[in-house]
Protein backbone atom coordinates (compact mmCIF):
# COMPACT_ATOMS: atom_id res chain seq x y z
CA UNK A 1 0.00 0.00 0.00
CA UNK A 2 2.90 2.30 0.77
CA UNK A 3 4.34 2.17 -2.75
CA UNK A 4 0.92 3.10 -4.17
CA UNK A 5 0.89 6.27 -2.08
CA UNK A 6 4.48 6.92 -3.09
CA UNK A 7 3.45 6.54 -6.71
CA UNK A 8 0.71 9.14 -6.30
CA UNK A 9 3.18 11.53 -4.67
CA UNK A 10 5.64 10.83 -7.47
CA UNK A 11 2.96 11.73 -10.02
CA UNK A 12 2.68 15.24 -8.63
CA UNK A 13 6.46 15.52 -8.49
CA UNK A 14 6.67 14.49 -12.14
CA UNK A 15 4.09 17.05 -13.18
CA UNK A 16 5.53 19.94 -11.20
CA UNK A 17 9.19 19.12 -11.74
CA UNK A 18 8.94 20.33 -15.38
CA UNK A 19 11.06 17.36 -16.42
CA UNK A 20 11.59 17.62 -20.19
CA UNK A 21 11.55 13.86 -20.75
CA UNK A 22 8.26 13.36 -18.90
CA UNK A 23 6.52 16.21 -20.69
CA UNK A 24 7.88 15.09 -24.06
CA UNK A 25 6.37 11.65 -23.39
CA UNK A 26 3.00 13.17 -22.47
CA UNK A 27 3.00 15.55 -25.46
CA UNK A 28 4.02 12.79 -27.88
CA UNK A 29 1.25 10.54 -26.54
CA UNK A 30 -1.38 13.23 -27.05
CA UNK A 31 -0.05 14.21 -30.49
CA UNK A 32 0.14 10.63 -31.79
CA UNK A 33 -3.28 9.64 -30.45
CA UNK A 34 -4.83 12.97 -31.44
CA UNK A 35 -3.55 12.72 -35.02
CA UNK A 36 -4.72 9.11 -35.30
CA UNK A 37 -8.16 10.14 -34.00
CA UNK A 38 -8.41 12.97 -36.53
CA UNK A 39 -7.61 10.50 -39.33
CA UNK A 40 -10.22 8.14 -37.87
CA UNK A 41 -12.75 11.00 -37.83
CA UNK A 42 -12.11 11.99 -41.44
CA UNK A 43 -12.61 8.40 -42.57
CA UNK A 44 -15.04 7.02 -39.99
CA UNK A 45 -17.66 9.76 -39.78
CA UNK A 46 -18.58 9.92 -43.49
CA UNK A 47 -18.37 6.13 -43.91
CA UNK A 48 -20.47 5.56 -40.80
CA UNK A 49 -23.13 8.07 -41.78
CA UNK A 50 -23.28 6.99 -45.42
CA UNK A 51 -23.44 3.27 -44.69
CA UNK A 52 -26.10 3.77 -42.02
CA UNK A 53 -28.39 5.54 -44.51
CA UNK A 54 -27.61 3.63 -47.68
CA UNK A 55 -29.62 0.54 -48.58
CA UNK A 56 -27.39 -2.15 -50.00
CA UNK A 57 -27.14 -5.90 -50.19
CA UNK A 58 -25.48 -7.71 -47.28
CA UNK A 59 -25.85 -4.66 -45.03
CA UNK A 60 -26.39 -6.94 -42.03
CA UNK A 61 -23.20 -8.86 -42.81
CA UNK A 62 -21.42 -5.53 -43.24
CA UNK A 63 -22.58 -4.51 -39.76
CA UNK A 64 -21.27 -7.76 -38.27
CA UNK A 65 -17.96 -7.32 -40.07
CA UNK A 66 -17.71 -3.75 -38.76
CA UNK A 67 -18.40 -4.92 -35.21
CA UNK A 68 -15.67 -7.54 -35.60
CA UNK A 69 -13.20 -4.89 -36.76
CA UNK A 70 -14.06 -2.80 -33.70
CA UNK A 71 -12.83 -5.59 -31.42
CA UNK A 72 -9.77 -6.71 -33.39
CA UNK A 73 -6.76 -7.22 -31.06
CA UNK A 74 -4.47 -4.16 -31.29
CA UNK A 75 -1.37 -6.34 -31.25
CA UNK A 76 -2.54 -7.91 -34.53
CA UNK A 77 -2.76 -4.48 -36.14
CA UNK A 78 0.67 -3.64 -34.77
CA UNK A 79 2.05 -6.85 -36.21
CA UNK A 80 0.55 -6.15 -39.65
CA UNK A 81 1.90 -2.59 -39.71
CA UNK A 82 5.35 -3.72 -38.57
CA UNK A 83 5.45 -6.38 -41.30
CA UNK A 84 4.33 -3.92 -43.98
CA UNK A 85 6.97 -1.33 -43.04
CA UNK A 86 9.81 -3.66 -42.09
CA UNK A 87 12.92 -3.68 -44.29
CA UNK A 88 11.74 -6.80 -46.09
CA UNK A 89 8.12 -5.61 -46.22
CA UNK A 90 6.39 -4.14 -49.28
CA UNK A 91 6.60 -0.60 -47.83
CA UNK A 92 10.01 -0.97 -46.21
CA UNK A 93 11.56 1.63 -48.51
CA UNK A 94 9.61 4.34 -46.70
CA UNK A 95 11.70 3.64 -43.56
CA UNK A 96 9.03 4.77 -41.12
CA UNK A 97 9.10 1.77 -38.78
CA UNK A 98 10.00 2.77 -35.21
CA UNK A 99 8.86 6.33 -35.82
CA UNK A 100 5.84 8.29 -34.57
CA UNK A 101 4.42 8.04 -38.10
CA UNK A 102 4.17 4.26 -37.84
CA UNK A 103 2.52 4.64 -34.44
CA UNK A 104 -0.04 7.03 -35.90
CA UNK A 105 -0.82 4.58 -38.72
CA UNK A 106 -1.30 1.70 -36.29
CA UNK A 107 -3.55 3.74 -34.01
CA UNK A 108 -5.53 5.13 -36.95
CA UNK A 109 -6.24 1.58 -38.14
CA UNK A 110 -7.40 0.79 -34.61
CA UNK A 111 -9.56 3.91 -34.16
CA UNK A 112 -11.26 4.16 -37.56
CA UNK A 113 -13.44 1.01 -37.21
CA UNK A 114 -14.43 2.08 -33.71
CA UNK A 115 -15.63 5.51 -34.82
CA UNK A 116 -17.29 4.06 -37.93
CA UNK A 117 -19.00 1.28 -35.99
CA UNK A 118 -20.38 3.50 -33.23
CA UNK A 119 -21.80 5.99 -35.72
CA UNK A 120 -23.20 3.22 -37.95
CA UNK A 121 -24.91 1.37 -35.11
CA UNK A 122 -26.31 4.51 -33.46
CA UNK A 123 -27.64 6.26 -36.57
CA UNK A 124 -29.24 3.41 -38.52
CA UNK A 125 -32.74 4.11 -37.19
CA UNK A 126 -32.55 7.83 -36.42
CA UNK A 127 -30.69 8.53 -39.65
CA UNK A 128 -33.41 6.94 -41.76
CA UNK A 129 -36.06 9.00 -39.95
CA UNK A 130 -34.12 12.23 -40.47
CA UNK A 131 -33.50 11.44 -44.13
CA UNK A 132 -37.21 10.75 -44.77
CA UNK A 133 -38.15 13.98 -42.98
CA UNK A 134 -35.79 16.03 -45.15
CA UNK A 135 -37.05 14.40 -48.34
CA UNK A 136 -40.64 15.09 -47.29
CA UNK A 137 -39.84 18.77 -46.73
CA UNK A 138 -38.01 19.00 -50.05
CA UNK A 139 -34.51 19.18 -48.67
CA UNK A 140 -31.48 18.49 -50.83
CA UNK A 141 -28.49 16.22 -50.15
CA UNK A 142 -26.44 18.88 -48.39
CA UNK A 143 -29.38 19.97 -46.23
CA UNK A 144 -30.04 16.35 -45.32
CA UNK A 145 -26.37 15.82 -44.43
CA UNK A 146 -26.28 19.01 -42.35
CA UNK A 147 -29.41 18.05 -40.41
CA UNK A 148 -28.16 14.49 -39.93
CA UNK A 149 -24.86 15.70 -38.45
CA UNK A 150 -26.71 18.20 -36.27
CA UNK A 151 -29.16 15.63 -34.92
CA UNK A 152 -26.55 12.91 -34.35
CA UNK A 153 -23.72 15.13 -33.09
CA UNK A 154 -23.78 13.55 -29.63
CA UNK A 155 -23.27 10.08 -31.13
CA UNK A 156 -20.49 11.45 -33.32
CA UNK A 157 -18.85 13.13 -30.37
CA UNK A 158 -19.08 9.97 -28.28
CA UNK A 159 -17.53 7.98 -31.12
CA UNK A 160 -14.61 10.40 -31.43
CA UNK A 161 -13.92 10.53 -27.70
CA UNK A 162 -14.16 6.74 -27.45
CA UNK A 163 -11.69 6.42 -30.31
CA UNK A 164 -9.25 8.83 -28.70
CA UNK A 165 -9.51 7.05 -25.36
CA UNK A 166 -8.82 3.73 -27.07
CA UNK A 167 -5.83 5.16 -28.92
CA UNK A 168 -4.13 6.86 -25.99
CA UNK A 169 -4.47 3.75 -23.80
CA UNK A 170 -2.98 1.41 -26.41
CA UNK A 171 0.35 -0.29 -25.65
CA UNK A 172 0.70 -3.48 -27.73
CA UNK A 173 0.53 -1.97 -31.20
CA UNK A 174 2.66 1.09 -30.43
CA UNK A 175 5.28 -1.09 -28.76
CA UNK A 176 5.59 -3.21 -31.90
CA UNK A 177 5.75 -0.38 -34.43
CA UNK A 178 7.37 2.28 -32.23
CA UNK A 179 9.86 0.28 -30.21
CA UNK A 180 9.63 2.48 -27.09
CA UNK A 181 12.74 4.45 -28.06
CA UNK A 182 13.70 7.05 -25.46
CA UNK A 183 13.16 10.58 -26.67
CA UNK A 184 11.68 9.39 -29.96
CA UNK A 185 8.78 6.93 -29.71
CA UNK A 186 8.27 6.47 -25.98
CA UNK A 187 4.69 7.24 -24.94
CA UNK A 188 2.85 7.02 -21.63
CA UNK A 189 1.64 3.43 -21.98
CA UNK A 190 5.03 2.06 -23.06
CA UNK A 191 6.67 4.07 -20.27
CA UNK A 192 4.33 2.44 -17.75
CA UNK A 193 4.96 -1.02 -19.16
CA UNK A 194 8.73 -0.54 -19.18
CA UNK A 195 8.97 0.71 -15.60
CA UNK A 196 6.60 -1.96 -14.34
CA UNK A 197 8.83 -4.60 -15.93
CA UNK A 198 11.87 -3.10 -14.20
CA UNK A 199 10.10 -3.06 -10.83
CA UNK A 200 9.91 0.73 -10.67
CA UNK A 201 6.30 0.76 -9.54
CA UNK A 202 6.34 4.36 -8.35
CA UNK A 203 7.18 5.66 -11.82
CA UNK A 204 4.56 3.37 -13.37
CA UNK A 205 1.87 4.49 -10.95
CA UNK A 206 2.86 8.11 -11.41
CA UNK A 207 2.46 7.99 -15.18
CA UNK A 208 -0.71 5.93 -14.74
CA UNK A 209 -2.16 8.73 -12.60
CA UNK A 210 -1.31 11.22 -15.35
CA UNK A 211 -2.99 8.99 -17.95
CA UNK A 212 -6.08 8.65 -15.75
CA UNK A 213 -6.16 12.42 -15.28
CA UNK A 214 -6.18 12.94 -19.05
CA UNK A 215 -8.94 10.33 -19.50
CA UNK A 216 -10.96 11.88 -16.67
CA UNK A 217 -10.65 15.34 -18.22
CA UNK A 218 -11.83 14.06 -21.61
CA UNK A 219 -14.77 12.15 -20.14
CA UNK A 220 -15.74 15.12 -17.96
CA UNK A 221 -15.78 17.30 -21.05
CA UNK A 222 -17.95 14.74 -22.83
CA UNK A 223 -20.38 14.53 -19.90
CA UNK A 224 -20.61 18.31 -19.70
CA UNK A 225 -21.20 18.55 -23.45
CA UNK A 226 -23.92 15.90 -23.43
CA UNK A 227 -25.64 17.36 -20.37
CA UNK A 228 -25.48 20.84 -21.86
CA UNK A 229 -27.00 19.60 -25.10
CA UNK A 230 -29.80 17.79 -23.28
CA UNK A 231 -30.54 20.85 -21.14
CA UNK A 232 -30.77 22.95 -24.25
CA UNK A 233 -33.34 20.67 -25.84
Amino acid sequence: MTYILEGVKEAFKLLFSLDKEIYSIIILSICVSGTATIIGMLAGIPIGLYSSLKKFKFKRIYGKFLNTCMSIPPVILGLLVSIMFSRRGPLGELEILYTPTAMIIAQALLVTPIITGIIFNNTKKSGKRIKNLCLTLGGGKFQTLFLLIRETKINIFIAVVTGFGRAISEVGAVMLVGGNIKGHTRVMTTYISMNNGMGDYSASIAMGVVLLAISFTINSFLYKYVQGDEDGC
